[in-house]
C-alpha cells in the first residue's frame, strides 16, 4: 500500500503491546493521519504471545485484515524470539525494534537471517526509572516512533502529554513518569 506504514507488534499478555498499538493509533490521528490500530484475538491470557498492529497513513485505509507484510516490528519481549517468528514476512528495507539488554549483535543471532535495521532499547531499565515499575510498552511506543518516523518527535511528545493529562488527570505523577520514559526512550534506542 503506497504511503502507509504498517507495524506489527509482539508481546504476552499484560505488557502492553495491545495498549501501545491503540495509543499509537490514537496520537497518530489527532494528527491528521488515517490510522488502523488492533489485536489479533485468540485465546490470550496474562503471559501468552500476543499480536497487535498498526496501520498509518496519509490517505485512507481500506484494507482490513492483519499485517503480513509489515515494514516495521516491535517485540515488547524478547523471550519471544525463539517461540515465534518475528520477522515472519518483515521488509528487508524495514527494520525490528527489540525489547532487550542485549547486542544488537547478539539479538541478530536470533532473527533466522534477517538482514535488515535491527535496533534495541532496554525497555525494563527506561521502565524502572522512570515509572518505578515495568512498563515495557511506554518505552517500546517511544522507540518504534523513533524509529519509524511515522511523526515527528514535537509532535509524539506534544499528543501524548495531551493522551496522558486526559487518561491520567488524578495522578500527575504518572503523567510525569510517563513522560520521562517516553523521552529517555528516545535516547536509549540503540542500532
Amino acid at each position: 500500500m503506497d504511503n502507509v506504514v504498517e507495524i506489527r507488534w509482539h508481546g504476552r499478555g499484560g505488557q502492553g503491546a495491545k495498549t501501545a498499538a491503540l495509543l499509537l493509533a490514537d496520537v497518530a490521528f489527532k494528527t491528521g493521519k488515517f490510522v488502523q490500530g488492533f489485536p489479533e484475538y485468540g485465546p490470550e491470557r496474562m503471559g501468552a504471545p500476543i499480536t497487535a498492529y498498526n496501520r498509518i497513513g496519509d490517505k485512507p485505509i481500506r484494507v482490513h485484515s492483519n499485517i503480513y507484510h509489515p515494514d516495521y516490528v516491535v517485540v515488547v519481549d524478547e523471550g519471544l524470539l525463539d517461540v515465534v517468528d518475528v520477522t515472519d514476512g518483515l521488509s528487508e528495507d524495514g527494520a525490528i525494534v527489540v525489547n532487550t539488554k542485549k547486542s544488537v549483535s547478539e539479538i541478530k543471532k536470533h532473527l533466522g537471517g534477517y538482514s535488515g535495521k535491527v535496533f534495541t532499547i532496554d525497555a525494563r531499565k527506561v521502565s524502572k526509572q522512570c515509572l518505578g515499575r515495568y512498563f515495557p510498552n511506554t518505552p517500546m511506543l517511544a522507540a518504534i516512533v523513533k524509529v519509524s518516523r511515522v511523526m515527528e518527535e514535537n509532535v509524539f511528545f506534544k499528543e501524548m502529554q495531551t493522551s496522558f493529562e486526559h487518561k491520567f488527570s488524578s495522578k500527575p505523577e504518572v503523567i510525569e513518569g510517563n513522560m520521562n520514559a517516553l523521552k529517555m526512550a528516545f535516547e536509549e534506542v540503540r542500532g
